[in-house]
């Protein structure tokens, strides 16, 4: 019985314990009211400066207007002409067209003297050559194109003649003659044999003038 009597105070003090507890625990769970903090003071805003007050003029006052200076105008003292309204335009000369000066002719010749030498036995002939006819001298046929004579516009007189020469033997008797050979062809010079000489190992030959004029055909007329 005293076993069943301390069982029964046991537990009727945890259940006062639970009690007490269960009743702080709501105490502490139970919302406290917070003072709301205070707010902090309000800054003043700066404040802008009054605008100052435009100075006012009066209405009856009126300023006084500056003097403007004016340049005096220049005159030309002498102002040109003005030209006749019934005066004509004068009318520019033609420009003159002057015709260069034809270059003088030189004189033509129909015949031509030439002198050849044989470098061998020293002898020398001098002969003449028609214009386009073949003339031999010795192993030499001598066959003049032109003859002609510097013009009076030159600055030197000089005699100039076109010569071919070619070497052909003779015939022998009762042969035909051998086929001739040109060894010459150019302008031969009076006052220079040795500008174009003959190149010949036996002979030599040269112009000696020209002869015999040929009248000049008057030009075509334009």
């Amino acid at each position: 019985m005293a076993r069943r009597a301390s069982l029964i105070a046991t537990v009727s003090v945890l259940s006062g314990l639970a009690v007490t507890g269960i009743a702080f625990a709501r105490q502490s769970a139970a919302p406290q009211t917070q003072t709301p903090a205070a707010a902090p003071s309000a800054v003043p805003a700066p404040t802008a400066p009054a605008p100052r007050p435009a100075p006012t003029t009066p209405v009856g006052e009126l300023r006084p207007a500056q003097p403007v200076q004016v340049a005096p105008a220049t005159t030309n003292p002498n102002p040109p002409a003005s030209p006749a309204s019934g005066a004509a335009p004068q009318a520019k000369p033609a420009p003159t067209t002057t015709k260069p000066a034809e270059p003088a002719k030189r004189a033509r010749y129909s015949v031509a003297i030439l002198q050849a030498l044989d470098k061998v036995t020293t002898e020398t002939m001098r002969f003449e050559v028609p214009i386009g006819q073949p003339i031999r001298y010795k192993t030499l046929i001598f066959t003049v194109r032109a003859c002609e004579t510097a013009a009076a516009d030159e600055v030197a007189p000089e005699s100039a003649a076109y010569v071919v020469i070619d070497t052909q033997p003779k015939a022998q008797a009762g042969r035909a003659a051998p086929p001739g050979r040109q060894i010459y062809k150019g302008w031969m010079y009076a006052s220079s044999p040795g500008l174009n000489p003959l190149q010949h190992p036996v002979y030599d030959a040269w112009l000696i003038a020209c002869k015999q004029s040929i009248p000049v055909a008057p030009a075509a007329k334009p």
